[in-house]
This record gives C-alpha cells, structure tokens and sequence, in this order.
C-alpha cells in the first residue's frame, strides 16, 4: 500500500505526491502510478454500475480460466 497522509487523529486523508521543479506531467505519472498499485482505479471501473451477484460470478469464473490459460502456456514454454 502506498504512502498516505495521516491527520492527528490517526486517519487516512489520502494520497499525496510531491511535485518537484515544477514538474506536473511526472508528478501525474507517480499519482497515476500509485492509484494503479492500490487498485484504487479498478474499484472504481467496477463500482460506476451495478453488477449481479450472477454477473460477477460469471466475470470472475472467466477471469480464473484466462488466469489458467496464461500459466499454461507460461508453463509449457518453460518446458
């Protein structure tokens, strides 16, 4: 988990980047950067519409056979 800024109470505020030399475009970059590290970015996709219970049962029943496929493949040519 990334670095967050802490107030006295002991609560996560957020996310914080330092911006050095005027330099916006690589500050963006870390933000964007960290964001993805903590998921923060997928949740979001997930959550703009609702889903069923049947919907993500099926989205992460396929997602588990792509995982399967991949490492086969990844295993095969290690063979």
């Amino acid at each position: 988990m990334s670095n967050h800024i802490r107030n006295n109470n002991d609560n996560v505020r957020g996310m914080a980047v330092e911006v050095r030399n005027n330099d916006i475009a690589r500050a963006l970059r870390k933000l964007k950067k960290k964001l993805a590290e903590d998921g923060i970015l997928q949740e979001l996709r997930t959550r703009e519409y609702f889903e069923s219970k049947g919907t993500k049962r099926r989205l992460e029943k396929l997602a588990a056979i792509r995982r399967f496929k991949k490492q086969r493949i990844k295993d095969k040519d290690n063979w």
